[in-house]
């Protein structure tokens, strides 16, 4: 299997799609990452690559991509590399490359306009039962 961590931008909105027969969410998105390079002659040079994304984890997209995650928004994500091919209505094949992916860390999260700021933010008790907001005596 082959694994893949990539850092870029969201080129659009997530597309939230909801499965046929389970009903369970997953998300689908495209990230674009753009590398800078210098020519033999000297003159600069950029070159953006686009990256089709499959999210099949239903917590993920619930509390984080769909809440969160919009246009323009930094992502860095770590999947493994899937071939997709199929048949288009003019017979011919065609063939594409998706990342499948198992982790995915927002970098800038800020709510969607109308969200619920307190949706979706959940706090966790801290292992232990250490309590981060105690003074430290130190």
């Amino acid at each position: 299997m082959q694994t893949l961590t990539l850092e870029g931008y969201l080129a659009a909105d997530p597309s939230i799609l909801s499965a046929q027969g389970s009903g369970k969410k997953r998300a689908s998105f495209r990230v674009l990452e753009t590398t800078r390079f210098r020519r033999a002659d000297g003159t600069p040079g950029e070159r953006t690559t686009g990256f089709n994304c499959l999210c099949f984890n239903e917590a993920t997209t619930e509390k984080y991509i769909e809440p969160f995650a919009r246009k323009g928004s930094r992502v860095v994500i770590q999947g493994h590399v899937e071939n997709d091919t199929w048949t288009g209505k003019d017979g011919v094949e065609h063939y594409d490359l998706r990342l499948i992916v198992g982790d995915i860390r927002l970098k800038n999260r800020r709510e969607r306009p109308g969200a619920d700021p307190a949706e979706g933010r959940q706090v966790q008790e801290p292992a232990g039962g250490y309590d981060l907001n105690d003074d430290i005596p130190f």
